[in-house]
C-alpha cells in the first residue's frame, strides 16, 4: 500500500507510533495532541501537510469525549476564545502556507518552544480572566493554530487560573474542535487539503480510537499537573531538537 505525503514505510510506523502517544495524552488531558505530534512529525517529514490531517483527526476524537464532558464546559469562555481566534486565523494560514519544509520546521518547532516555556514558567493568576481577556488569548490561538498547536496558548491561559482539571479538559476539547472547524476550510483554501489527507484519516483513524479509550482510563488515576508538566517537557525537548536539526 502506498502511504500518503510520499512517506516511506519507516517514516509511516514512526508516525503511527506517535499518534497513539498524541491520542492517549489527548484521552487524558483534553489537550496535546496536534502539539505532540506534529512536533514528533517534524523529526522525519515535512509536518505542513500533516496539520489538516490532525484537526481532522482532533475532531473525529470529540466524538468519542462528547458524552463525558458536556456538564464540565465552560461555555462563555470557550465562545470568547472563538470569537478571537476567528480575526487571526485567515491571515496566519495564508503566512504559514507560503513557508518551505525547513522554514515551516523551524517555525512551528519555535511556537511549540515558546509556548511551552511559558507552561512550565508556573505563573499563577489569582482570579479568572474576562471575556476581553479571553478574546486576546483567542487571537493569539488563531496565529497558533496556523501551525497545528492553537490549543498551546490556551492551555498555557488556562493554567495560570483556578480553572478545576474537568472544567480545564472539558472546555480544551470544545474549543479546540471549534478552532480545527474554523482552520480547515482556510487550509484547503490555501492547497493543503487533498486526497493525501483523507487516506491520512482512513489510515490514522483505529489508532485515534484506541489512544483515546486509553487516554480516558487514566483520566481519574493520575495527578493531572504532574501529566501536563511531563507533556509540556516533551515538547520542550522535542521542539529543541527539531530547531537544532534544522540548523545543522
Amino acid at each position: 500500500m502506498t502511504l500518503p505525503f510520499d512517506l516511506t514505510t519507516g517514516q509511516g510506523a514512526f508516525l503511527a507510533a506517535a499518534l497513539f502517544v498524541a491520542a492517549y495524552i489527548r484521552g487524558f488531558s483534553g489537550f496535546g495532541f496536534s502539539a505532540i505530534f506534529i512536533i514528533l512529525a517534524a523529526l522525519v517529514t515535512n509536518p505542513l501537510p500533516l496539520i489538516p490531517v490532525v484537526f481532522s483527526c482532533e475532531i473525529a476524537m470529540t466524538l468519542f469525549q462528547a458524552r463525558g464532558i458536556r456538564a464540565h464546559i465552560d461555555w462563555k469562555r470557550t465562545i470568547a476564545l472563538l470569537g478571537g481566534a476567528a480575526v487571526a486565523v485567515v491571515p496566519a494560514v495564508a503566512i504559514m502556507a507560503r513557508l518551505g519544509e525547513q522554514e515551516a520546521r523551524i517555525a512551528i518547532s519555535a511556537l511549540i518552544l515558546v509556548l511551552s516555556l511559558i507552561l512550565l514558567s508556573g505563573w499563577r493568576l489569582e482570579r479568572q480572566i474576562g471575556p476581553k481577556g479571553n478574546i486576546a488569548v483567542g487571537m493569539v490561538s488563531g496565529i497558533a493554530n496556523s501551525a497545528g498547536v492553537g490549543g498551546l496558548p490556551v492551555a498555557a491561559f488556562l493554567s495560570t487560573q483556578p480553572v478545576p482539571p474537568a472544567v480545564f479538559r472539558a472546555t480544551m476539547i470544545v474549543f479546540l474542535t471549534g478552532i480545527d472547524l474554523m482552520t480547515l476550510p482556510v487550509m484547503a483554501s490555501h492547497g493543503l487539503v487533498g486526497a493525501g489527507t483523507v487516506t491520512g484519516i482512513a489510515l490514522g483513524f483505529p489508532i485515534l480510537g484506541s489512544g483515546i479509550w486509553a487516554g480516558s482510563l487514566k483520566f481519574s488515576a493520575t495527578s493531572q499537573d504532574q501529566f501536563r508538566k511531563v507533556v509540556v517537557l516533551l515538547l520542550t525537548g522535542f521542539s529543541v531538537l527539531n530547531i537544532v536539526r534544522v540548523i545543522v
